[in-house]
């Protein structure tokens, strides 16, 4: 398991990556930034704990135990 920090506006998110692959934060990294304009994600992304990284999906876990789901690739 790797852990890594990305951040996010002003946001540092941990990010768990359990595929051990660098494509995979720079998959994750794209995807944000694709996102970076959608004002409802925004709002959703100030309440995440961290992110963990399974496979092709980014795990979003937030502060009250709901999870958003994420394909990065």
């Amino acid at each position: 398991m790797q852990a890594l920090t990305i951040r996010f506006k002003n946001k540092s998110i941990p990010v768990l990556n359990f595929t051990h692959k660098r494509s995979h934060m720079e998959l994750l990294s794209s995807k944000l930034k694709e996102l970076e304009l959608n004002f409802e994600f925004r709002k959703k992304l100030k309440m995440i704990s961290m992110i963990e990284i399974i496979g092709d999906v980014a795990i979003f876990k937030y502060n009250d135990g709901t999870k958003l789901y994420l394909e990065v690739s």
